[in-house]
Order: structure tokens, then sequence, then C-alpha cells
């Protein structure tokens, strides 16, 4: 019988990557996870339905940019980690709305790191040497890189983007709350992200739906700007990693060694979708393909070195970017229950695209 050990407070549990910790948490340890989520335009309950009824499981609708609800879920939870997840995260809104990144990304993060401050620094002295504040972050505050290299977890910050240079600001906060302060804390900075419960905005599943939908396929530019895609159940694992193995006050990257360009992304998606779900009059999903104008400061490349979190803590990765891919694609054909309600409050528009540089 599993016995609670840990109590985990995890914001924007209710969103892509938070959810599948959750799951992965409820599913694989014994302690108590308490969510934190806005439940904003990407944090979704039903991404959470198989654990809702857990006993170990408790949720907290709450904006993490309001000091008191955290002082008070802070109470409520008494949480040995604090897994920060909350975020604005798509490039092309922030392109077209920054401030809300701005407001969540960095007030958010100083907001949840004095409230977590305050409750660690109540803790007895063996919980207190055990407390956690993980942060979670992305590859893209290290900027682009050219045909070659990757980044390290020495690789200087140069972010381009409205929403990286947000998510820098928040590492930069978090790595001063433990300098100044003592709060100890780990950080990861992760590349591409895919898999199930991926709101349909986001390339992988935005072109399964459209695919399947008999619509245009837009790809920015001439396709070629290159990401490395993670499985995101393969993420959730090196987080838990982390924050139980890591060491205080350093930072992991964790990566997919998969890296593509988003033609060979969308292209692949199509020749899957075509031995899966073929169209019904027999034709490629290949030739929905189209080309749109690219993004304003659109990155060229983003490669991780994830070696240090191999070769420290032992983590690898289970899926590869083809088998990962395929049970993305699978879950996506399922799940229109999950997928479709997101669509009718339009869930499926490209944006950034008017912006002119």
């Amino acid at each position: 019988m599993l016995v609670a050990k840990k109590s985990i407070l995890v914001t924007g549990g209710a969103g892509f990557i938070g959810s599948a910790l959750v799951r992965h948490l409820i599913a694989h340890t014994s302690d108590h996870v308490h969510v934190v989520d806005k439940l904003t335009y990407a944090g979704t309950l039903t991404s959470l339905d198989e654990v809702a009824s857990h006993s170990r499981f408790s949720f907290s609708r709450l904006d993490i940019c309001d000091a008191d609800g955290l002082s008070q879920v802070m109470a409520r939870a008494d949480p040995d980690v604090v897994v920060h997840l909350a975020a604005e995260s798509h490039v092309d809104r922030s392109i077209d709305g920054p401030r809300a990144f701005i407001e969540t990304n960095m007030i958010g993060t100083y907001t949840l790191l004095q409230a977590a401050r305050a409750h660690w620094e109540k803790l007895p002295s063996a919980r207190r040497d055990a407390f956690r504040f993980h942060h979670v972050s992305t590859d893209e505050v290290f900027g682009s890189l050219g045909a070659t290299g990757y980044f390290t977890e020495a690789t200087p910050y140069d972010p381009r983007s409205p929403y990286s240079a947000s998510k820098a600001g928040s590492d930069h906060l978090v790595q001063a709350w433990h300098h100044t302060y003592g709060l100890p804390m780990t950080l990861t900075n992760c590349s591409n992200n895919y898999g199930p419960f991926h709101f349909p905005e986001k390339l992988i599943p935005l072109m399964i739906l459209k695919a399947i939908a008999g619509e245009a396929l837009p790809v920015y530019g001439k396709g070629d700007n290159i990401r490395d895609w993670l499985y995101v159940e393969d993420h959730a694992r090196a987080i838990h990693c982390v924050y139980e193995r890591g060491k205080v006050g350093h930072s992991y990257n964790v990566g997919g060694d998969a890296e593509r360009t988003n033609l060979v992304v969308v292209e692949t998606l199509c020749s899957m979708l075509d031995h899966i779900h073929p169209r019904a009059d027999k034709q490629s999903y290949h030739q929905q393909i189209s080309f749109v104008s690219d993004r304003p400061g659109h990155d060229f490349r983003y490669a991780i070195d994830a070696s240090k979190l191999k070769s420290e803590l032992g983590w690898t990765q289970n899926e590869s970017f083809e088998t990962g891919l395929e049970k993305t694609v699978k879950w996506y054909l399922s799940r229109r229950d999950w997928w479709q309600p997101l669509l009718e409050r339009g869930a499926s528009s490209r944006r950034g695209l008017g912006i002119s540089t």
C-alpha cells in the first residue's frame, strides 16, 4: 500500500507539461500532488480527468500573481517541493500580446518565489534542508544556434522573443532567490515538447487536426527551422528526477536527441497519417502542405546537450521521435472528446503572422 511521503505543489498543473507531470507523480510515487492553475486558454481540467478523483490529488484555481491566494495555498498544501510550470508559453501569442507574458512569467514567478520563501523559512530544519523549488524553463532563453553546436548549461542567455525574454527573466529571478535568500532550487531548460494533451495551436497537434479536417498545413517560411523534439512523458520523468536528485543551485538541460526541421516534422506526420488514417480520396496528406510568411525573429535552430542530466542523474529518453510521434498521432485520432471543445473555442489559428519587422 502506498503511503504519502511528500507534498508536491505544481503550478500550471492543468497545462500540457504540468498535467503530464501530475499524471506521472500520481501513477509512480506515493506523494500528494496539489495543482494550482488559473485555467487560462491552455489549461484544462480534462487533462487531469484520470487523476481528478484520486485521494492524493487536489486542485486550486488561482492566478500565481495573487499573493494572498498563494499564501493560503501554501498553508493548505504544506509543500515539500514546489514545481513551477505556470507560464504563458506560445511565441506567436507573445508577438501579438507581450504584456501577459511579462505579468505571468515574471511578476507571477516573483510572487510565487516570495510565497515559497515565506513557507520554506517556517519549516522545521530537516524539512527546510530537503525543500526544493524547481523551475521549468525552455531552451529558447539561449537564443538561436547556427548549423552546428548545442545548448549546454553554460550557454549565455540570448532571448529573441517576448516569450523567451520573459522566461529568461524568470530563470534569473529563481537563481537570484537562491543566491540571495538561500532558497533551495533546481532548474531545467527543455527542448520542444510534444505528446498527448498538447494545446491545438502548437505545431504538431495543429498539423494533425488540420490534416484530418482536410485543411491546408501552414509551414512558416521554407520550413527549414530546426527544433529538438522531446516526448512530454520523458520530460515529466526528467523533472521528477532533477528535483529529487539534482544538485541544489544547478540547472539541467532536457532534450530528446531528435533534431528535425519543421518541414520534416510535418512530412513525417503526413506519412504516418497516410498509413494510420488514410484520406477518403486515397490521396496523400502531403498535398495539403502550404508555406506561409515566416514569423518575426524566428530562431533558426535549437539543439540540447542533455549529457549532464544523463551522466549525473541517469535519466534517458524512453521514446524516439518516431515512436513518440506515432503515439501522439494515435492519441489525437482517438481523443476528439478532448480537443474538439478546444477547437470550438478557437484554439487552432496561427498567430504572430501579421507583424512587420
